[in-house]
């Protein structure tokens, strides 16, 4: 009967240890910037550098109700910022949650006014298991249909340079935030654990 006691505990364990390192990672979108326009059209770049996303991850867009919103879009409306093909429903209340469900890149916008064209858009790639980090973001160089190196237009706002996002310095850039253990760090403890109770186990019942 003791026995069957302590297969029975150790059987438990092993169940609990496999839920939890199966669970989902939550990513706040932006940490503490949250979503809202950014201070310079890379800081989503950085923040998602270095991070690792997998499909059942949920992303959390911070934002005020009526202020900004979030779509998903493909990676060519994403980089004019329009909400041409777009991917679901446009999400106006916030904050809002979404759930990784398909492994690829994965691209998002705010449609509010230039928003998009002054950062506020991120991109990331998603795994189907756990792996490497998420590199950084890029797009590829489009030809400016203007050039003039007399123009007055604030670079920001060029609608005609959609690469805002990525390149050098996304990837030279801080990764926007402390280290996050994947499922693949929490798989690997979880085992090493078991084997130390199971062992435990076995020289209790023998």
């Amino acid at each position: 009967m003791d026995r069957l006691s302590c297969l029975t505990v150790c059987g438990a364990i092993l169940a609990i240890m496999l839920n939890c390192a199966s669970a989902q990672n939550v990513h706040v979108v932006g940490d503490g910037l949250g979503w809202d326009i950014p201070p310079n059209t890379v800081s989503y770049a950085n923040w998602a550098s270095g991070r690792t996303f997998v499909i059942g991850d949920i992303l959390v867009f911070n934002f005020m109700t009526n202020q900004h919103d979030v779509l998903q879009v493909p990676q060519a409306s994403y980089a004019a910022c329009t909400q041409d093909n777009a991917i679901g429903n446009l999400i106006t209340t916030g904050p809002a949650n979404i759930t990784l469900d398909s492994a690829g890149d994965h691209h998002y916008i705010c449609t509010v006014g230039r928003h998009c064209l002054a950062g506020q858009r991120l991109a990331i790639t998603v795994s189907s298991t756990p792996g490497a980090a998420n590199p950084p973001m890029t797009t590829p160089p489009t030809t400016p249909t203007t050039p003039s190196p007399t123009s007055t237009q604030p670079d920001a706002c060029a609608p005609t340079d959609p690469s805002g996002v990525g390149g050098p310095t996304a990837a030279m850039g801080p990764a926007g935030g402390p280290a996050q253990l994947n499922s693949a760090s929490i798989t690997s403890l979880a085992t090493t654990l078991l084997l130390s109770i199971l062992s435990l186990g076995i020289a209790l019942v023998f």
